[in-house]
């Protein structure tokens, strides 16, 4: 089992400052959303392409999705950057949005594996996009801290 936790950070150097920490962002930053087997490249972005209704290979080109920020020599505790066109879609997403898409999201491939049914997909969504308007808010990024 994977750990994904999501944060937001002002840039690519601060969320560096979490990079290497076994503990993850929590001894870092204060908003951090604790998620298990989401990972921030494949599902984040089957995420992107079911939330602004583009294709998955368009949601993985945009910029800063999946991007390394960390060494890969980081012992698998990895910084990986979200787009900031997923970030601002989740923060401008109605619950009904998270409804809609809650169920085709759990049954892409991604999620199927890791056993996320409709229901805690919806939950994942409420977390994330949480987390999306409070960055927002903040002017920051989102990123994943993810320990292989």
């Amino acid at each position: 089992m994977t750990l994904c936790d999501y944060f937001s950070a002002a840039d690519d150097q601060a969320a560096l400052a979490v990079a290497g920490r076994a503990g993850g962002p929590a001894e870092v930053v204060p908003d951090v959303v604790f998620l298990k087997n989401i990972d921030p490249v494949v599902a984040i972005a089957q995420l992107e392409s079911v939330l602004t209704n583009c294709t998955y290979e368009e949601a993985i080109r945009r910029p800063r999705a999946g991007q390394l920020l960390s060494s890969p020599e980081d012992d698998g505790l990895l910084i990986i950057s979200v787009s900031d066109s997923l970030a601002e879609a989740l923060a401008e997403a109605t619950r009904a949005d998270l409804e809609r898409i809650a169920k085709p999201w759990s049954l892409t491939a991604e999620l199927q594996q890791s056993k996320v049914d409709a229901f805690n997909a919806l939950d994942v969504l409420d977390a994330l996009t949480g987390l999306a308007r409070r960055a927002r808010a903040a002017d920051m990024h989102l990123y994943c801290w993810w320990a292989l």
